[in-house]
């Protein structure tokens, strides 16, 4: 089976975000999967996409913390200014992280560590909703 639809995240606040639940709410079908891929590519150049801890939200605050020190707002080499002094350091952080996951899928759910989970790092004080395309391959349960 191959399947490929889009997701919406809800509106965030700047930061890191874990939306393993929001994602898979919206992907009913990963649940007819016993093995396969599910690929996830987040379509903006100023948030992230990644895995990390699913436990501990002092994780995710100290993401943002560090992030924010590894790219400041208002560098002075910034050429790149004209969207606001969130815009550059946004599209650095999400270079650094990236925008794209490819993940297991066992027996009709991701196959992740039980500590993991879907991060969006919204690096922008308003970002807005944001989209994944999700795109989904593997063999049916029963088939």
């Amino acid at each position: 089976m191959w399947l490929q639809k889009r997701v919406s995240l809800s509106p965030k606040p700047r930061g890191f975000h874990l939306v393993t639940d929001e994602v898979l709410a919206q992907c009913p079908e990963l649940r007819e999967i016993e093995v396969g891929l599910a690929h996830f590519l987040l379509q903006h150049t100023s948030a992230s996409l990644s895995v990390n801890e699913n436990a501990d939200s002092s994780v995710r605050r100290d993401m943002e913390s560090h992030f924010n020190v590894l790219a400041p707002e208002h560098a002075p080499y910034y050429e790149h200014t004209y969207e606001g002094a969130d815009d550059m350091p946004a599209h650095i952080k999400s270079g650094l992280l990236g925008c794209e996951l490819t993940l297991p899928i066992h027996q009709g759910r991701l196959e992740l560590g039980t500590w993991q989970g879907l991060y969006l790092g919204e690096h922008r004080d308003h970002g807005g909703s944001r989209s994944i395309v999700v795109t989904i391959q593997g063999s049916e349960s029963g088939s």
